[in-house]
């Protein structure tokens, strides 16, 4: 009988036992939620450059921990939430990519909680759709009255296209017009017919354009096509002074684009957030329209935010006038990048170039090219406009780097000028200044021709001078001998150039642009502009903005500090760019 008891106990104890563990596990089952679910936004479509939202919402019982999205299977944005938050609306904006139509891209959700219980997998799909065509309109010959091209449409340069008709050189006009230009607005340049927009006497042209819009002038050939010199340019003429004979002229290349008059203060119009591509088509032999020419153009003319592209011949060039301009980008052209005749008087402030090591011209190609005129005589007006704050960065990465023959300096300052340059800085080309010519470095030692904290640097390895072959007179910061062929001295006063160059206020040669603070990306076609100020010598610190109201205040030498002004607008690499 006390067996049987004892048997008994030891039943009721395991009994007992197995109650109290399936109660426990129970409760314990019942304490603990679910995992989180994610139910994601359903498919959507847009096209390249539109914004779609990303969606999804989120239930987790025990308190979402974090929530990640994946883009294509790579982390493209996390949120985290407070304690205590146990569901959530997520929703994110995506800008489309540019991407082949009919590309999928897949967004994939997963939550976690607060015991680190994760959802299974959800996901939202958006398919990038084709942009509506736009409708294609020729236009040539030329245009007269007040004429609006609107961004829904593309506009096709046929011929040389005339806002209004000046068809002498005496400076009366038969047609006058005013061509507007809406933000966004594409127009392509037709290659058969040499395609140029010429701006004439006593017309406007009012393209302003926008950081998210600029407007585009391009080539008409698609996506890996493009080539310098697919189409002419873009081409104003204004009525300002110039020292030509009776103060006007025919632009070179004889097609009819006449400039000059006697109103300084003369409008052409407005330009603003506006990019040249491909330009610079051949006119005549060693005559090609530039990028951008501005002859004769005035000083109520407002200009900013301007990009050269890949153009076949000068960037800028100014043919007299007294026009100002900020803000401006000379990108990887085939001559020279500021060229500057005929006495022009303007000012610029803020202004980058930057070439590629295999593009230079057959003619020579600088940076600052500058005449008086073509003849280099004492006729005035003299060219003696002011440049301040401009980044000059010539082709040669490191002394690896092969660049072209035809590359020649920073700046050739030559043919009787008076240029004015300030806060600049000239780094990686063979040769840095030459002031060329008796009657110019006459006006250097006058004071007429000014270059005020400048810098000059070479590239480290290069040569025996860290420019270019270290030769004489071939690789050299500024210029002291006249050629290879006659080594006689240039003086300056009775000082050599180089001597002169570093008695002038805040100017300094550099063996190296290493130590600069200059971004390595600055060669890249993903361009960083911006100055290291922990460099041990920097750019970031020494400049200050000449005299006169156009001139912003700056502590700083190059075109940039810590802003980068080309954000959001410029195009580094059009080649790649789908234009629709």
């Amino acid at each position: 009988m006390k067996r049987q008891s004892t048997l008994r106990s030891l039943f009721t104890f395991l009994l007992a036992s197995s109650l109290l563990f399936t109660f426990n596990a129970c409760k314990e089952d019942e304490e603990i939620g679910p995992a989180p679910t994610v139910s994601a936004g359903s498919g959507t479509q847009g096209i390249p450059g539109a914004t779609v939202q990303i969606s999804a919402s989120i239930n987790a019982p025990e308190g979402i921990q974090s929530l990640t999205v994946l883009k294509n299977g790579q982390q493209w944005d996390t949120k985290t939430y407070p304690a205590g938050t146990t569901s959530d609306n997520y929703a994110k904006d995506y800008v489309v990519e540019q991407l082949p139509v009919n590309s999928v891209v897949t967004f994939t959700f997963q939550a976690t909680d607060s015991r680190n219980q994760t959802s299974t997998l959800a996901t939202q799909t958006l398919t990038v759709s084709a942009l509506p065509a736009k409708q294609v309109v020729d236009v040539q010959g030329v245009l007269e009255g007040n004429i609006t091209w609107t961004k829904d449409k593309i506009y096709k340069l046929i011929g040389f296209v005339r806002v209004g008709e000046d068809p002498t050189v005496d400076g009366q006009p038969t047609k006058t017009g005013t061509l507007t230009i809406q933000p966004g607005t594409l127009i392509i340049g037709d290659r058969a017919s040499k395609a140029t927009l010429v701006v004439q006497r006593g017309s406007k042209i009012i393209a302003e354009g926008t950081a998210a819009e600029p407007i585009v002038f391009t080539s008409e050939r698609p996506v890996g096509e493009r080539e310098p010199g697919d189409w002419g340019g873009l081409v104003i003429c204004g009525k300002a002074t110039n020292n030509q004979p009776n103060g006007v002229f025919q632009l070179e290349g004889g097609y009819g684009a006449f400039s000059g008059g006697n109103d300084d203060n003369d409008n052409s119009g407005s330009l603003k957030y506006v990019r040249v591509e491909y330009a610079g088509v051949p006119i005549n032999p060693n005559q090609e329209v530039n990028s951008f020419t501005f002859g004769s153009v005035g000083k109520a003319t407002k200009m900013e935010y301007l990009q050269a592209s890949f153009g076949l011949d000068d960037s800028f060039e100014w043919f007299g006038g007294t026009s100002d301009a900020k803000y401006l980008i000379s990108w990887k052209g085939y001559d020279d990048d500021f060229d500057v005749d005929f006495g022009y008087r303007g000012n610029v402030q803020y202004a980058i170039a930057v070439r590629g090591n295999t593009l230079a011209d057959q003619s020579g190609s600088n940076g600052f090219e500058v005449d008086n005129n073509g003849q280099g005589t004492l006729v005035e007006p003299f060219t003696s406009g002011t440049f301040s704050n401009v980044s000059i960065i010539g082709p040669k990465v490191d002394a690896s780097t092969a660049i072209s023959a035809q590359f020649q300096n920073g700046m050739h300052l030559r043919r009787s000028n008076k240029l004015k340059i300030y806060n600049t800085v000239v780094v990686g080309f063979p040769n840095g200044i030459f002031i060329d010519g008796s009657s110019t470095q006459q006006f250097a030692a006058s004071g007429d021709l000014v270059l005020n904290r400048v810098v000059i640097a070479g590239v480290e390895g290069w040569g025996s001078n860290n420019f270019g072959l270290g030769s004489t007179p071939g690789g050299y910061a500024v210029r002291d001998v006249n050629t290879a062929a006659t080594p006689a001295p240039i003086t300056i006063g009775t000082q050599t150039p180089s001597a002169w160059f570093l008695a002038q206020p805040g100017n300094k040669i550099h063996n190296s642009y290493a130590n600069l603070g200059l971004n390595p990306a600055i060669f890249t076609n993903n361009p960083n502009f911006l100055i290291s100020t922990s460099a041990s010598q920097t750019l970031a610190t020494g400049g200050q903005a000449p005299a006169g109201s156009f001139f912003t205040a700056t502590d700083f030498i190059g075109a940039f500090k810590d802003q980068d002004w080309t954000a959001g607008w410029a195009e580094f690499n059009p080649q790649a760019e789908v234009y629709r």
